[in-house]
């Protein structure tokens, strides 16, 4: 049976909504937020965090926000582009828009070309 997602979840896809079809993912005991495939926030430990990179971490350290850092069960730390939304940015889908798109755009310029599927035979 498939885990019931977190209230910050369901919260976060209302927050979400306007910028299309939304879909979240299981994954790592946390869930991912996708836009068609676009991965661009992350949901661990009841906190939800953004996408960013060297273009747009400066908005997130501006608004103080905290970077995804995670500590393994050996000790090491390690972090990852990915940044707590501004509290503001929970109140509504209108405040929310803005680092959405920073996220979204950081997604973009960060994507993986797809290999090419090899043809059988």
């Amino acid at each position: 049976m498939p885990r019931k997602p977190p209230e910050i979840v369901t919260h976060a896809l209302e927050l979400f909504a306007p910028l299309g079809a939304v879909r979240v993912k299981s994954m790592f005991g946390g869930w991912g937020f996708y836009l068609d495939d676009l991965f661009f926030a992350l949901e661990a430990w009841e906190t939800l965090y953004l996408k960013a990179d060297t273009e747009s971490e400066k908005a997130f350290i501006d608004a103080g926000c905290s970077r995804f850092i995670y500590t393994q069960k050996d000790g090491k730390t390690f972090s990852m582009g990915y940044w707590t939304a501004p509290e503001e940015a929970l109140d509504s889908p209108a405040a929310m828009a803005p680092w959405a798109r920073l996220a979204i755009e950081c997604a973009l310029r960060n994507r993986k070309p797809k290999k090419p599927r090899r043809k059988p035979g």
